[in-house]
């Protein structure tokens, strides 16, 4: 059976690249729902007229709001599909997003209403990132003591006598 930790890995693994495939589409296509679409062109526009050195360094609102939906598109996908070391850089780099994004909220001057689902989104990237990065929990080695070249555990770890409890 798994352990706790896996299983916990896994499923916030699903659902944040669920959820980060689904923000990626909409954010690159209205096929989803172009109410939601016209209102991140409108959001994206502000982010861009409110960073007056992205325009400098050639960067619209068109291509800052496609490479961002880009990039959650295919990060949710290593999320959701991908084993191993790619789904923490994936985790990663959706954090960095998510703060990023939080902080074109906070220089528009956004409601919190707004931007609440980028600091819950945030908050779950960072435990499912710091749980994964915590080792797993090995069993604790029994210890052999040699004895004339006979192996025997030691004496505080040996099994208990019949009709004896074993003291710590």
């Amino acid at each position: 059976m798994a352990s706790p930790r896996t299983i916990t890995i896994v499923a916030l693994s699903v659902a944040l690249g669920l959820f980060f495939v689904f923000m990626g589409t909409i954010k690159l296509t209205p096929r989803l729902s172009r109410d939601a679409y016209n209102e991140m062109k409108r959001a994206y526009k502000s982010y861009v007229r409110a960073l007056p050195m992205l325009k400098k360094m050639g960067v619209s609102s068109i291509l800052l709001r496609k490479s961002i939906g880009a990039l959650e598109v295919a990060c949710g996908i290593v999320m959701t599909l991908v084993p191993g070391r790619p789904k923490d850089v994936a985790n990663f780099l959706l954090l960095l997003l998510v703060l990023a994004v939080l902080f074109f909220h906070q220089l528009v001057g956004d409601p919190l209403k707004r931007y609440a689902h980028a600091l819950v989104f945030g908050i779950l990237l960072t435990c499912r990132l710091l749980i994964a990065r915590q080792p797993e929990e090995q069993p604790p080695e029994k210890r052999i003591l040699s004895v004339n070249g006979d192996e025997q555990p030691l004496l505080h770890e040996a099994a208990p006598e019949k009709g004896k409890m074993k003291v710590s």
